[in-house]
């Protein structure tokens, strides 16, 4: 939980006026805009400063979205799922949630109006838009592809430099596109040297599931052990569809992962065959694991595990929780 500090805009910038609407590119960046979905996701980072966006929003954010898209002719593209964000309100939110402060490093993905579409010509609209800054950079590259580590790595390490000890860690603050948002999270949460906050608007059905999903339910797969191997995820809130254009069909949550370091993963001797393990387990979701993990070692070696750690011979996937899991592959995998 954040207390104790009022929450900072990202950037005091004002908001994007009808001649220069951003759009789709990988970029670090203040204002958290349009929801799109494609592979192609673009990057903005950011410097946080004090100071409130509240005082510089636009009177009529769906206005002011529309003006935009029609001064460059540019339409929301249902095949990539852009859905422009269309409440400041929720951008607000988002960046408290990451208890954002004077001098943090934010990375968003894809950001501005339409922004997840590889787009050279919306990543220059948006590099324009925020040149009178010096605390923006714009990474127009595929963020599913990226060296995002490596690009972060370098922007933290020239920022000590610069006399921020605080800044070790970035965070993350971003309205992605529904489609490739469990890649995404695959993607994150493993950096906690990089990263100690990731904060995502998702697809409420996916954000529920991340988070809440229990044992015995169909909802229990691999992507639970793996987000909480990673991070401590909360669900903040709910954001109606109906603060989206074009509406899309389904509601939208706010979910924060907070990054673990690697001294408080749980302790397995390789995390490569532990996810291997798991997924292996559940590829037969309605096996018992003697028969779906027969590939590691034999039926009887399983079921003599099994009893080491409290379960019976006879667990599925979905009975496993991941600190049984993690038990279960330092019995039975031999690295």
């Amino acid at each position: 939980m954040c207390t104790g500090t009022r929450p900072l805009s990202l950037q005091s910038l004002r908001p994007v006026s009808p001649t220069t609407p951003p759009r789709s590119q990988t970029t670090l960046k203040p204002t958290l805009p349009a929801h799109n979905s494609t592979a192609g996701t673009p990057l903005h980072i950011a410097c946080a400063t004090n100071g409130s966006r509240s005082r510089n929003r636009s009177p009529d954010d769906y206005q002011s979205t529309l003006q935009a898209l029609n001064s460059k002719g540019r339409v929301p593209r249902k095949s990539l799922g852009q859905h422009y964000m269309l409440n400041s309100d929720i951008n607000e939110q988002l960046a408290s949630a990451a208890c954002v402060e004077e001098g943090d490093v934010v990375l968003e993905i894809g950001p501005g109006t339409g922004s997840l579409t590889n787009d050279p010509y919306m990543a220059s609209l948006v590099s324009e838009r925020f040149a009178s800054t010096e605390k923006f950079k714009v990474l127009k590259e595929d963020f599913v592809k990226c060296h995002i580590h490596s690009h972060m790595t370098l922007l933290l390490g020239s920022k000590k430099s610069l006399d921020h000890p605080k800044s070790r860690y970035a965070k993350v603050v971003s309205n992605i596109p529904f489609n490739i948002s469990t890649e995404v999270v695959k993607l994150l949460l493993p950096m906690g040297d990089i990263f100690s906050e990731v904060v995502l608007l998702l697809q409420e059905e996916t954000a529920v599931r991340l988070v809440q999903s229990s044992l015995r339910t169909s909802e229990y797969r691999p992507i639970n052990i793996f987000v909480n191997f990673y991070s401590d995820p909360e669900y903040k809130f709910k954001v109606p569809r109906t603060n989206f254009f074009p509406q899309p069909n389904v509601d939208a949550a706010v979910v924060v992962f907070k990054l673990k370091q690697a001294v408080d993963y749980p302790r397995v001797s390789s995390t490569k065959s532990f996810f291997s393990m798991v997924n292996s387990a559940f590829n037969g979701k309605r096996k018992m694991l003697r028969k779906s993990l027969q590939h590691i070692c034999t039926p009887t070696e399983i079921e003599e595990a099994l009893g080491s750690v409290g379960l019976p011979a006879t667990s599925r996937p979905e009975e496993l929780t991941m600190d049984d899991f993690v038990k279960l592959h330092n019995l039975i995998v031999k690295v």
